[in-house]
């Protein structure tokens, strides 16, 4: 939020200037919030022991890891996309961009925890974990904060945003898909 209300500031108060980069700041304070608190995911578990638990626990560690990376996401990038509305008015977006903003916040959310947790499984307890957690998931954010912003960008220029929608909801499903299995396999060799 400190970055989306700083930006106006910094860049001076152009309506044009401001409505056309609205959706590419609001993501990247997405991706900041998301990628800042994603070393700390796991790191507690580990160091304290509860990891090893959750590993001989009755319940699946898919089930734990789904509901960390919830959990991440609820912290993250739920209280982003409720903002986004008001950004939006921040940035002086027509209304039917502001949804569109929020719509795509709200599909495109969930793959920055996802796609995070994988790293911060990887890179657990190592000393500059951090760093390289912020390395190996930046590449893999790209596609979708292109297509998370780009489908308010469409409807400014009046074209439907529908196909970048459904890119965005497209990764959202992969790393659903995908991303429990490989968090729990990357969690079980970093404890053992």
């Amino acid at each position: 939020a400190v970055v989306v209300t700083l930006v106006p500031l910094g860049v001076g108060a152009e309506p044009e200037l401001l409505r056309s980069m609205a959706p590419g700041v609001v993501w990247v304070a997405a991706l900041l919030a998301a990628l800042l608190s994603l070393p700390r995911l796991f790191a507690h578990d580990w160091a304290d022991g509860t990891l090893e638990q959750m590993m001989v626990s009755a319940e699946p560690l898919t089930v734990i890891v789904l509901a960390k990376i919830a959990a991440h996401w609820l912290v993250t990038g739920l209280p982003i996309t409720a903002f986004a509305a008001v950004f939006g008015v921040m940035f002086d977006l027509p209304a039917d961009q502001g949804a569109v903003l929020v719509l795509s916040l709200l599909i495109g959310t969930p793959v920055l925890s996802l796609v995070g947790a994988i790293g911060a499984a990887l890179t657990l307890g190592l000393r500059a974990g951090s760093v390289l957690t912020s390395l190996l998931v930046l590449p893999l954010y790209i596609p979708v904060l292109v297509f998370g912003s780009g489908a308010t960008v469409q409807v400014a220029v009046s074209v439907s945003p529908a196909a970048y929608l459904m890119v965005t909801a497209a990764l959202s499903l992969f790393a659903l898909a995908a991303a429990p299995a490989a968090v729990t396999a990357s969690l079980r060799i970093s404890v053992q």
